[in-house]
């Protein structure tokens, strides 16, 4: 059953009887967004900036998220894999507008495990996996016609066997300092909690002013 603007607009969220924990929280929106058949519920936005602080934003896909962070993949020779890499701290932003549901999440950003990206990777459609290996990502390229052709040299190349994960090609967890929880209220009194992460991986929770 849908919900109505009007209801969502009612519901809200309260900092003394959220989840204490936010990756538990956050797994209880995600969940909510999947079944309420939002596209792409696990698309954010990626915020990164170079060492002189210009930043970049731009849309990637959560594969994984648990105590230990939230993971993407992504070319290792991309512009975000070189800004992840010389200012390593990064901001995600989920939306989800069927739910009115916004969740922002800053933090520090390291490389996953060689045996993470490999394992990943043989998830992959072989699609992607022959994608990942075609694009030089960021770099220029003459026209579409180049990544078609590179697509069909490896598509001969690996018709007969499996597709390695590129030596170039990996994930990035972030591992979250604050965690914002964002609900669309009547009249723009809209909720905002934020979690901040203390001593001991512990978790302090205040309520901001929309």
């Amino acid at each position: 059953m849908s919900v109505t603007s009007d209801k969502l607009g009612r519901e809200g969220l309260d900092e003394t009887t959220i989840d204490p924990d936010p990756i538990h929280q956050f797994q209880v929106w995600l969940n909510d967004a999947i079944a309420s058949k939002t596209w792409l519920p696990e698309a954010m936005t990626l915020a990164t900036a170079t060492p002189e602080g210009k930043p970049s934003a731009r849309m990637v896909l959560l594969k994984q998220v648990d105590h230990d962070g939230f993971v993407f993949f992504t070319n290792y020779n991309s512009a975000k894999a070189a800004q992840l890499d010389a200012n390593p701290y990064a901001a995600l932003v989920f939306y989800w507008s069927q739910l009115d549901r916004q969740v922002r999440v800053e933090g520090n950003v390291v490389r996953t495990s060689v045996e993470e990206s490999r394992d990943y990777f043989r998830t992959r459609p072989r699609e992607s996996q022959i994608g990942a290996w075609a694009s030089a990502q960021s770099e220029v390229i003459s026209g579409r016609d180049v990544l078609e052709q590179r697509a069909r040299e490896l598509e001969s190349l690996y018709c007969d066997r499996d597709i390695d994960c590129p030596d170039y090609w990996g994930g990035y967890r972030l591992r979250p300092e604050i965690i914002e929880f964002w609900k669309s209220r009547v009249g723009r009194l809209h909720d905002r909690i934020l979690y901040e992460r203390g001593p001991n991986d512990t978790w302090t929770i205040t309520r901001l002013a929309p």
